[in-house]
């Protein structure tokens, strides 16, 4: 028969929004153990799985109209400590026609004990913001004149549906009948219960132990602090996320660069300061998409994008909010072996709004290969395993030509031009003591660009995770187009893949969008609290990431400044604003990187 062997959730603490999923191991009528579901829809052998979920909710019903839900509370009962049951009512009309009996009850409320105050409270619930079933904003009523009827504010609609399920022998209300559930508001404040049975498809009889698990009380989502666009053209005013009050004209446009931490990295080993229900990636995944789709950019390059997420969640969700997306996995040589799923592989995931452009080509850059052509062209025979093993570290980048859908500014001589962009988007090898490798596939990816950049004389984006610090070799040759030959980087070059030094080099003028605010002239509280998060000696921000252990500057936009000019950037954050042991992720952020957001305006093109 069939049978429960286990069962577990990734967080006893639901939140709103979040769907439950619970991990339940079942062993078949044919002894195979799996996780996979039973429905009764397709029972095995004349056996299923069947689900409920319950609330500790409270049916608040009317004190006059008993099979009718409440709407609304007398604020004068709760004060003068009435028994709540009696307190509701289900409309304005009910409680102005019971309002002679129910001054009474305020008259003798100072006098009489309430007895039957605590058990009617457990039955119908406390009058709180988190759910007794009502709403108390702006339900009350009024006894300024005591021979008057009251009058009420506002009979607003319940929270509760007016249809719900019958309550159980336990005080418990049904709520949910699959597998799995997302919590709404109405659960804040409550206990929720998971139960699963196996049982007999045709008497839908159980079979064995029901198997229990009851999670803790279902919280809101917390709410991150709102970050804004500051433009940089001096000006002291705060732009807003909505697109139709955000600073926009003629030629602009939005790029976001995020690594949103993957989940098969998101571990409690790795971050166990942060909460274990703010780490599973129920929660992860739907506070991360919240942000992003918060910042209504026009283009999104985003990090550690893990196959089997972009596939099921971020592709879809996306597609949802205008979104044409392009995926590049990482090769898997080394990345697989470390977390033992092919389908967690990640990678770097590129979405661009589909009224503001269209794809016109796509380049994938796989550095494993670039490594596999290093070696045999500039590595001796005997050195090439030992190469290859410092070089494959499986690392890529996805590089997009897209073509614009608004109007360009190229001018009255070039009316009808195409308006192409092409943006890079790029994790760079994480290991610190692996500079050579760094700086080498930056380098790569730099002639990649100047290439496209040859062939068509297009605006060039370079966003990503770079895994490098300001100042570093490979931040001084995204920067500066060059690395100084006594830079101290250039002391780890075991391979000798990095001489002559007088090679690092590139013809691109990339600038650091960020930069901008360093650069930027005016003054204001605003701008003076902008340039606090930057460092002055880089002109980059103090860090985009941010854990107990690291806190520092990785992540970067690059633009091509002859090209594009920047109007405004996504304002930064301090460590205070963060969380008060600020490191990520947490409860409010749900990576370890923080969003980096500029919105830029083409250049009308200069004839040559």
């Amino acid at each position: 028969m069939l049978s429960v062997l286990r069962v577990h959730l990734p967080s006893e603490i639901p939140v709103i929004g979040c769907e439950i999923t619970p991990y339940v191991l079942l062993k078949r009528p044919d002894n195979s153990i799996s996780n996979e579901d039973v429905p009764e829809s397709a029972p095995i052998n004349g056996y299923c799985m069947r689900y409920r979920v319950q609330s500790d909710q409270k049916f608040t019903v009317c004190s006059v109209h008993p099979t009718e839900q409440a709407t609304l509370q007398c604020l004068v009962c709760v004060k003068a400590k009435v028994p709540l049951a009696r307190s509701f009512h289900c409309t304005p009309t009910c409680f102005s026609d019971a309002w002679q009996h129910h001054r009474a009850l305020h008259e003798r409320a100072s006098t009489a004990s309430n007895e039957n105050g605590t058990e009617e409270e457990e039955m119908f619930g406390r009058f709180s913001s988190t759910g007794s079933g009502v709403k108390n904003a702006g339900i009350s009523a009024s006894t300024s004149n005591a021979g008057q009827s009251p009058s009420l504010t506002n009979a607003s609609t319940p929270i509760y549906p007016t249809t719900v399920a019958e309550r159980s022998g336990d005080g418990l209300f049904e709520v949910g009948r699959s597998r799995t559930y997302t919590p709404t508001a109405d659960d804040i404040g409550h206990f929720l219960k998971f139960e699963c049975v196996a049982i007999d498809a045709e008497t839908k009889l159980p079979i064995g132990n029901t198997n229990t698990i009851m999670m803790s009380r279902v919280i809101p989502a917390p709410t991150p602090i709102p970050r804004r666009m500051i433009p940089v053209n001096g000006v002291d005013v705060l732009g807003h996320m909505d697109p139709d009050s955000r600073i926009a004209s003629s030629g602009t446009f939005s790029i976001l660069s995020y690594n949103i931490l993957s989940d098969a990295y998101a571990t409690n080993e790795s971050y166990s300061y942060c909460p274990s229900w703010a780490l599973s990636w129920p929660y992860r995944r739907q506070n991360l998409l919240r942000e992003i789709i918060g910042y209504h950019a026009d283009i999104l390059c985003l990090q550690e994008v893990q196959s089997d997420h972009f596939e099921e969640f971020f592709a879809p969700e996306l597609d949802k909010h205008g979104y044409q997306a392009l995926y590049k996995k990482k090769t898997s040589e080394l990345v697989q072996v470390y977390i033992g799923n092919p389908n967690a592989v990640d990678g770097c995931a590129t979405f661009f709004r589909r009224d503001k452009f269209s794809h016109v080509k796509k380049y994938e850059v796989e550095f494993n290969k670039a490594a596999q052509s290093l070696t045999d062209a500039v590595i001796q025979p005997s050195q090439k395993k030992v190469a290859l093993s410092r070089l494959i570290k499986d690392n890529i980048a996805l590089i997009v030509v897209l073509e614009a859908k608004f109007s360009s500014n190229q001018g009255a001589d070039n009316p009808g031009k195409r308006q192409l962009l092409c943006v890079a988007n790029t994790h760079v090898n994480v290991h610190q003591d692996h500079k050579d490798v760094k700086l080498w596939q930056v380098h790569t990816l730099l002639k990649g660009l100047e290439k496209i950049a040859v062939s068509a004389d297009i605006p060039m984006l370079v966003c990503g995770d770079f895994n490098s610090v300001p100042g570093s070799a490979p931040h001084a040759l995204l920067a500066m187009g060059k690395v100084d030959q006594l830079h101290p980087d250039l002391a780890v070059d075991p391979l000798g893949i990095l001489r002559p030094a007088s090679k690092l080099t590139h013809q691109l003028p990339l600038v650091s969008a960020y930069s901008s605010f360093a650069r930027m002239m005016g003054i204001g509280h605003s701008l003076e609290r902008q340039r606090r998060r930057m460092d002055p000696t880089t002109n980059e921000p103090l860090f985009t990431n941010c854990t107990r252990d690291f806190i520092c500057t990785v992540d970067y936009i690059f633009y091509t400044a002859d090209s594009l000019t920047v109007e405004s950037l996504l304002e930064l954050l301090d460590e205070e604003s963060l969380r008060k042991d600020t490191a990520l992720p947490s409860a409010e952020w749900s990576s370890d990187h923080l969003a980096l957001l500029a919105e830029f305006r083409c250049k009308p093109r200069v004839r040559r």
